[in-house]
C-alpha cells in the first residue's frame, strides 16, 4: 500500500489526500496516517523544483574535485558556501568529490573554480543535456530470493 501512495505521489506531489485515497482503496484518515508516517520515518520528503533557467541559470556545469589528503574536508566546507552549487557527493575512482553547480554565465565560472583550486585539480564539464532527467526509482517490490 506503501508503494501505491509512494507512487501516486511521484506522479503528483501536490495530490489532496481525499484524491490520493480514492485512487489507492483507502479513507482521507488512513492516509493522512500513512502519510505522516511516511513522512516521519524520512521515507518521502517535499520540496519545490524550480528550473535554474526560469531564475537565469542558463549554464549547468558538473565539476570534478580530486584534492590533496589533508584538504579533503575543505572541499565540502567551500561547496556548502557557493549557493550556485546544488549538489556535492563524495566519490570513489580519481576524483574525490563530484558537484553540480548552475550559472548565470560562462564567465561566472573562473570565480567558482579559483575557490577550490588552492585545494586540488578540478575538472570540469558543461552539461549540453539531459536524455535522462531526475527520476524516480521504481517502486516495485524486489523478487524474492
Amino acid at each position: 500500500m506503501d508503494r501505491a501512495i509512494l507512487g501516486e505521489l511521484t506522479a503528483d506531489a501536490r495530490i489532496r489526500t481525499a484524491e490520493l485515497g480514492r485512487r489507492v482503496g483507502l479513507s482521507a484518515p488512513a492516509i493522512a496516517e500513512r502519510l505522516r508516517r511516511l513522512e516521519e520515518s524520512g521515507v518521502v520528503s517535499y520540496r519545490a523544483e524550480v528550473d535554474p533557467r526560469a531564475l537565469g541559470y542558463a549554464i549547468c556545469a558538473i565539476v570534478r574535485v580530486s584534492p590533496a589528503t589533508r584538504d579533503l574536508p575543505r572541499i565540502p566546507e567551500t561547496a556548502r558556501a557557493i549557493t550556485e552549487i546544488t549538489e556535492c557527493y563524495r566519490i570513489t575512482g580519481e576524483d574525490c568529490y563530484f558537484m553540480t553547480l548552475y550559472l548565470r554565465s560562462i564567465d561566472d565560472l573562473e570565480a567558482v573554480l579559483d575557490r577550490f583550486t588552492p585545494y586540488g585539480r578540478t575538472t570540469t564539464s558543461i552539461v549540453h543535456s539531459a536524455p535522462v532527467p531526475r527520476r524516480g526509482l521504481p517502486l516495485t517490490e524486489p523478487p524474492q530470493s
